[in-house]
């Protein structure tokens, strides 16, 4: 059946993963990959030291390899290590260290060890971690104790797939100690996260100068309709707009010394005696004759010194 077949083969890659990390202890194994590949097997070992995986000139991998022949009956198996870039962004790499130190100073300084690796993921970028070592420590009574920093997503996709976890156990004399790991590295997108872009505030100077232009823009009227004239019209008009023009006095520009003061020329007079001329030249010749005829001597003589 399918179903067996994928058993065997989990089986296999767990039993495969665990000797390797058995084999390459206290390396800073991050997490192996096996791949199938026209050629064989590809195994992929992340590493934050990959000069200690690969020795010297190349004698642990070359001892590896034969050994997966042999133990797992793997045909071609070719063995590539990747660099970790930040091992304390790695959940794994992180429980390790903390498995390690234990061993080594012993459970009385837990806190100090837990506060300083926690202070190291968050300043290399980490949103937020939490760690918590559970175990006889530092009595006689078992205790878990956490340790948190920033923020961290417990629930929801982001908790599952975004987040970092791990589990690491140190075998000390007082008995086993449980890690647990979680990290939420940087970069990471959340749903609830809000950018606020920048918009460019237009000051009190510019407003109503824009205002000005548009209000231009809108009074703006349209071109005047050009007049056509007509064939018989000139530049004087018709042959009774000629007449009445010959008719109006031409006027005559003085100069500045030749200006007649206010005492000797009488105001009252000229301007009635121009009133009246205009009206004459108003009506129609026949009866401008006659009324020029009957008006006084003086008046005529004024009208021609003003001419």
């Amino acid at each position: 059946m399918i179903e067996r077949t994928f058993i065997i083969q989990k089986t296999k890659e767990y039993y495969l993963k665990k000797y390797i990390r058995s084999r390459l202890n206290n390396v800073g194994i991050s997490q192996i990959k096996l791949k199938k590949i026209p050629l064989g097997e590809k195994i992929i070992i992340y590493t934050s030291r990959p000069s200690l995986v690969v020795g010297s000139r190349g004698a642990n991998i070359k001892d590896l390899t034969r050994i997966l022949k042999k133990e797992f009956s793997l045909e071609n198996p070719q063995i590539e290590i990747n660099e970790v870039k930040d091992p304390f962004l790695d959940a794994q790499m992180v429980a390790e260290k903390i498995a390690s130190s234990l061993e080594r100073f012993g459970s009385a300084r837990f806190k100090s060890v837990g506060h300083k690796i926690m202070e190291n993921v968050i300043n290399s970028g980490a949103l937020g971690v939490e760690l918590i070592i559970s175990g006889k420590i530092p009595g006689a009574r078992a205790k878990s104790w956490r340790f948190y920093q920033g923020y961290l997503k417990k629930c929801g996709d982001i908790a599952v797939e975004g987040v970092r976890s791990a589990q690491a156990s140190a075998l000390l004399k007082s008995g086993i100690i449980g890690i647990k790991v979680a990290i939420m590295p940087p970069g990471l997108k959340l749903p609830d996260h809000i950018e606020i872009l920048e918009q460019s505030v237009k000051s009190d100077e510019e407003i109503p100068v824009v205002a000005e232009e548009e209000k231009k823009v809108k009074k703006k009227r349209p071109p005047r309709k050009k007049t056509v004239k007509k064939k018989g019209e000139g530049t004087l008009g018709t042959a009774a707009d000629q007449s009445h023009a010959a008719h109006q006095p031409v006027p005559k520009v003085l100069a500045e010394d030749q200006v007649p003061s206010a005492a000797q020329e009488p105001d009252a007079e000229i301007s009635s005696e121009i009133t009246s001329e205009t009206y004459h030249s108003e009506q129609s010749p026949q009866q401008s004759s006659e009324q020029s005829s009957e008006q006084p001597s003086e008046q005529s003589t004024v009208i021609e010194e003003k001419s």
